[in-house]
This record gives structure tokens, C-alpha cells and sequence, in this order.
């Protein structure tokens, strides 16, 4: 049986613990916030561009996808560096897996890049080739210089390994404690979406005028569709993440309070029988002091 002191020195363990576990789950809802404002900070960006695509889309002949590219596919994963975020990494890998195209006619069909140490890993461990690997920003301020690795990346793929098709996959947070794996294909762009943004009425009464050639207009314009595109997807993945260790914080807390709950009702009982015995002790000594003091 363990000791009165072994005990309370068990409890003091769990209570430093679950203190622990309320500061990070507290730092993860912080956390999503300022992803969901860098999100909002979207907006009017998004807006200004698809704005300009529609304009340079009118009347045009801008093709959406290069004959010379052939049907590769190149998806990014982001998942995340540290831990204590659940499955958090395993759903994104096996949601990833699951919808691309192995192989066909003998050759690969895609590449990875992966965003997030953990996730690369659990690629590796499905026996899949990582082109590349990146570190998930420790911030809002970080997602920027890691769009801008990103676009590198886009880059290669489209010129030097012929891909025609991008895919980007992320968890997409639901509540505060809740995120669902998705997906959105980045390149070549919704032909649904382009013949949207076409038919749109404008605002305003007179129609926008643009002085440099329409290909160049339209390539910046890509350009920063990608960037929001991106940017956006790891906002989202990282609100994601935090979401999924709120969920496992939320379990620790609920595993370390029934424990604490089982150590001091030990502690408690231990306790009272210490008590009673010392109790019974001084009681069996007073009857024997008792019966030496009788005549």
C-alpha cells in the first residue's frame, strides 16, 4: 500500500499537470483567432483580385490550363510540426492518399511537398516519395514567407516537371474544437468558377479599362490568386490544428480529473485509516495503563 506522502506527492504531479494542459488549451484558442483574422485580412484582397480577373476574362481567349503540360499532379499536405494535436496529421496523410491516382501507364502520377515534419513522416511511412518539406509557421506573421516557398515550388512543378494539375489538402476547422480534412484544386482554375466570375453583372454603372496587355494582366493576376490561395489553406490548417489539441487538451483534462479524482479518494481513505489506527491505538493503551492503575 502506498504512503500517505507517496500519495500526496501524486496528487501535487496531476494538479501541476492539469495546470499544463488548461495554459495550452487557453494558447491554442488564442492561437485560432489571430489565424481566423489573418483569414479575414483576406477579404478585400480576394475581392480586388477576382475583380480584376474578370475583367481581363472578358471577351478573352486566355487559355486556363498550357497544352504543353502534360496530367501530372503535385499536392501539398499541411499538417503540423509539434504534437498533442490527435490525429490531426494521420487524416490529412490517409484523406491525401485515398483521392490521388497512383499510377498509370507505368509512371507516377504525382509529387509531394508537405508542410509539417509530422505529416511528411506519415507519408514516408506509406511509402510515398516527399519532394519537399517545410516548416509550419509558429505564427501569422510566418505564413507569408512560407507562401512564398510554396510558389517556388508551384513554380518547379510547372516548368521543369510538366504538371498540370495542383492540389492542395488541409484540415478545415468546424468549431472550436472540431476540423474536417479538404481539398481544393489550385491549377488548373474551375472552368465553372471562371464562367461565374465572366457572367457577373459590375457594380458599378461604367466598366473598368486596363492599359497593359491582357496575358501579362491575367499572369499577375494568377499570381495573386495563388498567393490568397495559399496563404489561405495554411490559415486554415493551422486554425485547424490548434482546433484538434483543444479537442485533445479537453480529453487530457477529463483523463487527469477522473485520476485526481481516484488518487484523493485513496489519499482520503488512507488517511482515515491512518487515523482510526492511531485512534485504536491510544484507546488499547489507555485500557491497558487502566487495568495496571486497578488495586
Amino acid at each position: 500500500m502506498q504512503s500517505l506522502e507517496a500519495l500526496k506527492r501524486k496528487i501535487g504531479s496531476a494538479e501541476d499537470l492539469q495546470s499544463v494542459v488548461s495554459t495550452m488549451k487557453t494558447l491554442a484558442a488564442v492561437s485560432i483567432r489571430q489565424y481566423e483574422t489573418a483569414v479575414e485580412s483576406l477579404t478585400d484582397h480576394v475581392q480586388t483580385v477576382e475583380d480584376g480577373l474578370r475583367m481581363a476574362l472578358w471577351h478573352s481567349s486566355v487559355p486556363l490550363q498550357s497544352p504543353a503540360v502534360d496530367r501530372g499532379t503535385g499536392a501539398i499536405v499541411f499538417g503540423s510540426d509539434q504534437g498533442m494535436c490527435g490525429q490531426f496529421n494521420e487524416q490529412i496523410v490517409n484523406y491525401a492518399i485515398e483521392s490521388l491516382p497512383r499510377v498509370k501507364d507505368g509512371r507516377d502520377l504525382w509529387s509531394f511537398a508537405a508542410v509539417g515534419a509530422r505529416a511528411a513522416l506519415h507519408l514516408q511511412e506509406a511509402g510515398f516519395h516527399v519532394d519537399s518539406e517545410l516548416p509550419v509557421p509558429g505564427s501569422a506573421t510566418g505564413i507569408t514567407p512560407l507562401v512564398q516557398d510554396l510558389l517556388l515550388k508551384l513554380d518547379d512543378w510547372h516548368t521543369r516537371r510538366r504538371f498540370g494539375r495542383i492540389v492542395l489538402y488541409f484540415n478545415r476547422r468546424q468549431s472550436a474544437s472540431s476540423y474536417h480534412p479538404h481539398q481544393m484544386q489550385l491549377l488548373p482554375l474551375d472552368a465553372k468558377r471562371v464562367e461565374q466570375l465572366k457572367q457577373r453583372t459590375w457594380p458599378a454603372r461604367t466598366l473598368p479599362m486596363f492599359t497593359m496587355g491582357r496575358s501579362r494582366l491575367f499572369s499577375s493576376l494568377i499570381h495573386q490568386y495563388l498567393f490568397i490561395s495559399l496563404f489561405r489553406a495554411c490559415a486554415e490548417s493551422l486554425a485547424g490544428e490548434n482546433a484538434s489539441r483543444i479537442a485533445s487538451m479537453q480529453s487530457a483534462e477529463r483523463n487527469i480529473e477522473e485520476r485526481l479524482a481516484e488518487l484523493r479518494a485513496g489519499y482520503n481513505q488512507l488517511r482515515q485509516t491512518s487515523i482510526t489506527e492511531e485512534l485504536l491505538d491510544v484507546v488499547t493503551g489507555f485500557e491497558a495503563l487502566m487495568q495496571e492503575l486497578k488495586p
